[in-house]
């Protein structure tokens, strides 16, 4: 169904009610059956709902914030901008498995949002002569992986990154702390043009929000909830990159940490990372793509056709929707499926012995071949 101007006010107007977040308000449209329906339903009704109250139910009666979303709208489609809804096809798919994933977001770019292998690397803006050849190399390492590469566009170790994605001819995908209508640093400006090439821009935030130091915390969940995987290649004992790292483990996602010499100041969030069995270690693109099984020197098992005609009416019912879904997710497998969260883990695990299916980052499933 194509969206009209009027469907994308009133998703941006969800998006923009005080107060809300991204996991009422999706409550929020759901009991209201779309965005639509938030701003018809009568105020009674919506006093009813958890997480709302009067004062907020006033104001969506009001529908005065629709006027805000209007101008939104007005500068998203002159600066050529997405803008994505949570259960729009195009939204983030590994994104959207994070229960705080945001309600909308912006994106300024080509179509690779839901790229086969993603991987975040983050690290330290006081990034170190050896933390520039330590990104550089793992850049280079990854071009011939088919990997996209999220980062946070910042100084330091992200720009590093985003600059070697481009060089490499790698896309690249920037999740700021702000709205679209500036980058942050201004330094990057000639960098986020080069990026959108191949890749891209994104963020939650409306025009006009500064980079604010309490916008980056919600930036770095995007960035991890993004991502198979995350890469800490730089860090202090403190700083966002634990920050994302620990989002990213919140997330049931995988996450690698550069090691280095205990004396040295932005190698001992890595450390830390390490050994409190945060994160894996990784020296190099290499073990990355060994860890995460995309080592491309390794082809997948040939799967004989007589599997799958003696398979269990469970282990078939798995199958089929692995076939009508590239990559499935296993909450999304537990709902389609109706199976109980134990029949479906011995089901799954008795598919991939049988080397049908293959379990990537992030517990999602897909159907070898």
């Amino acid at each position: 169904m194509i969206k009209t101007d009027q469907d994308l006010i009133y998703e941006i107007g969800v998006s923009l009610l005080p107060g809300v977040g991204s996991i009422n308000g999706k409550k929020l449209v759901a009991y209201c059956r779309g965005a639509e329906g938030v701003f018809k339903q009568k105020k009674s009704h919506l006093e009813k709902i958890e997480g709302i109250g009067s004062k907020l139910a006033t104001l969506i009666s009001e529908q005065s914030i629709l006027a805000d979303a209007e101008k939104e709208l007005a500068f998203i489609k002159k600066e050529n901008i997405q803008a994505l809804f949570f259960n729009d096809a195009q939204y983030p798919y590994r994104l959207k498995q994070a229960m705080d994933s945001p309600l909308l977001i912006y994106y300024k770019g080509i179509d690779v949002l839901n790229y086969d292998r993603i991987l975040a690397i983050v690290g330290t803006r006081n990034i170190t002569e050896r933390g520039k050849e330590t990104t550089d190399a793992l850049v280079e390492g990854l071009k011939d992986a088919g990997v996209l590469v999220v980062s946070g566009l910042a100084y330091g170790v992200d720009t590093r990154a985003h600059k070697a994605c481009v060089k490499h001819k790698i896309p690249t995908v920037g999740v700021v702390a702000h709205g679209l209508d500036t980058i942050y640093p201004a330094v990057n400006r000639g960098l986020s043009d080069e990026m959108q090439i191949k890749g891209g821009i994104i963020s939650e935030f409306v025009s006009g929000t500064k980079p604010d130091a309490f916008n980056f915390p919600q930036r770095n969940r995007v960035i991890a909830g993004m991502a198979d995987a995350t890469l800490v290649v730089e860090s202090a004992k403190k700083g966002g990159s634990l920050i994302t790292a620990d989002i990213a483990n919140s997330y049931s996602r995988d996450v690698y940490a550069i090691p280095g010499r205990p004396e040295d100041q932005f190698s001992r969030g890595c450390n830390f990372l390490i050994k409190t069995n945060r994160a894996a270690l990784v020296e190099n693109a290499a073990d990355l793509l060994y860890q995460l099984s995309w080592d491309l020197t390794k082809k997948p098992k040939n799967i004989q056709h007589k599997l799958f005609l003696d398979l269990k009416p469970e282990e078939q019912k798995i199958v089929d929707l692995l076939r009508e879904n590239k990559q499935c997710a296993i909450d999304i497998l537990m709902g389609k499926s109706g199976l109980t969260s134990s029949k479906l883990a011995s089901t799954l695990l008795n598919l991939e012995f049988e080397g049908v299916i293959k379990c990537m980052p992030g517990k999602v499933y897909q159907l070898l071949r």
